[in-house]
């Protein structure tokens, strides 16, 4: 009877601690698609050049690699729930520093601040939900975290046009909406997976561990900050007008959206998920082969945007359930971190090589570089999946 009540709890689905995770990345995507925006606006108001802005908004990603092998340290001292709750608590109250500190350098070490804690909310929430999510049904649950994460970046964003830059406003939104993760957190603090043991060796050794998910998160860092920031760029060179961008860009994160749940279940039938990433590999490489020779019909192109969208986003959700399926406890909570690690750099890397290949070579240089990106998955991908069939 034990034997059956243990295998029945690992195979249920825990749902206050999937609503606690969901709570919390609802929080990252909604601050994040609102904080974006709004401090860049901010500094553009206030006189900073875009060099500066860029340059302060790279804090984000720098954040996040200081933050990714910390966090880990931190829930194994204090706990998982006890972790996030500070995380909130802390990323709630520098949300506000914003509005309340105008002098441009001290953003430099409240934006890492910041994106420290949402960091932090990240790496233990894809934990916590690929602990509670049972193992034949992972790849759905993690599609439905996924959808959720990119909604939050669409409600953001919506918020943000909705209220604007003036006033306390949008920071006290923000703030408010940070906060309220805290309540489903807290309820299921009980449920929160534990760490009491510290993992094998330094975090970034599981990136070597599951290299073709670390590749794919890096290429999915890269080619949604840079690709998707610099897109109205290459759309309006390309012709379109500011507004015909726009709805092309909300096609692209509408496939970021629409995507995951079906290609997280159908990861789910799949026992190596190495291949479904190298499939989603040659997906994207295909759209952004195919960007330069369908601009001149924006019907086309959007279809085509949509399924490059879902591409993207595929490569992140088969991402992180591989993880669930490959490690367990303290392994996971870590391995966690260096993926997060792993699209954090790639977020750094992808928007500096996107916009300095768009310098060199003209508009081309955005599908260009999309393409590169690609192309060094796909190979490296195959070359995983043929040469090493039991190693991942």
């Amino acid at each position: 009877m034990t034997d059956q009540r243990s295998v029945q709890t690992e195979d249920s689905i825990h749902w206050p601690s999937l609503i606690a995770a969901i709570s919390a990345i609802s929080a990252v995507g909604i601050a994040i698609g609102l904080g974006l925006p709004l401090l860049s606006i901010l500094l553009e108001k206030r006189g900073i050049s875009s060099s500066l802005t860029g340059l302060n908004t790279a804090m984000a990603g720098i954040a996040a690699m200081i933050a990714a092998p910390i966090t880990t340290r931190v829930a194994h001292n204090i706990g998982v729930a006890p972790a996030m709750l500070w995380a909130v608590l802390i990323s709630a109250i520098s949300a506000l520093g914003f509005y309340y500190i105008e002098n441009f350098w001290a953003w430099f070490p409240l934006r890492i601040v910041f994106h420290g804690a949402i960091t932090a909310l990240f790496i233990l929430s894809e934990f916590w939900i690929n602990v509670a999510a049972s193992p034949e049904r992972r790849g759905m649950i993690l599609g439905i975290y996924a959808t959720v994460l990119s909604i939050g970046f669409a409600a953001g964003n919506v918020i943000f046009s909705a209220v604007g830059s003036e006033g306390f406003l949008p920071f006290g939104i923000g703030a408010s909406i940070i906060l309220v993760a805290a309540i489903p957190i807290f309820l299921a603090r009980h449920e929160s997976p534990e760490l009491d043991e510290k993992p094998m060796g330094h975090f970034l050794r599981y990136l070597l561990l599951v290299p073709t998910a670390s590749a794919a998160v890096f290429v999915f860092g890269a080619v949604e900050a840079g690709g998707m920031a610099l897109f109205p760029l290459y759309a309006t060179r390309e012709g379109f007008s500011e507004a015909q961008s726009g709805i092309l860009l909300s096609t692209m994160a509408i496939g970021n959206v629409i995507f995951q749940i079906p290609v997280g279940m159908l990861s789910d039938r799949l026992k190596d998920r190495r291949a479904l990433l190298t499939v989603i590999g040659i997906v994207g490489l295909i759209g952004s082969v195919l960007l330069p020779f369908v601009t001149h019909d924006w019907r086309i192109f959007s279809v085509l945007l949509l399924f490059f969208g879902g591409a993207i986003a595929g490569l992140y959700t088969v991402g992180l359930s591989h993880l669930g399926s490959r490690f367990r406890g303290s392994e996971l909570a870590a391995a966690n971190a260096a993926f997060i690690f792993s699209y954090a750099v790639g977020t750094v890397a992808g928007p500096q090589a996107i916009g300095t290949a768009m310098d060199l070579f003209g508009s081309n240089g955005y599908p260009w570089s999309i393409t590169g990106f690609f192309v060094l998955f796909v190979v490296f991908a195959i070359v995983r999946l043929f040469f090493h069939p039991r190693k991942t």
